[in-house]
């Protein structure tokens, strides 16, 4: 999705304007998130910018999205531009961190009252 969105349109409501907006845009991730994964890949990943204009749009996260667009709107501006391209993602491994798993301290028989005996 490459796309100029207008948040003052003539004759129709500023925040139902944006609240349209907003739900076009989450409607296209879901839709794009309900896709057949590419081979290799283990979820979709989106890449996205933000900004005033398409030559001004930067990087910017995902999750950040919806608050750009409300900042721009409490900022009184009048259109700005999203770009969400869909790729396939690869899930890393997290590290364990230290202590977590195998070091004692867990004398638990199972049983919920703590002290070890049947």
């Amino acid at each position: 999705m490459k796309k100029t969105f207008q948040l003052h349109i003539e004759g129709k409501n500023s925040d139902r304007v944006l609240d349209a907006i907003k739900h076009e845009i989450r409607k296209y991730i879901k839709r794009e998130r309900g896709r057949p994964v590419p081979a290799g890949a283990d979820f979709w990943d989106f890449d996205c910018k933000f900004g005033s204009t398409a030559e001004t749009a930067a990087v910017a996260h995902l999750s950040a999205l919806i608050r750009l667009i409300d900042g721009v709107a409490r900022e009184g501006g009048t259109q700005f531009y999203v770009e969400i391209l869909a790729k396939g993602g690869h899930r890393r491994a997290r590290s364990a961190p230290a202590g977590e798993k195998g070091e004692g301290g867990d004398t638990s028989d199972g049983d919920g009252d703590g002290d070890g005996a049947d």
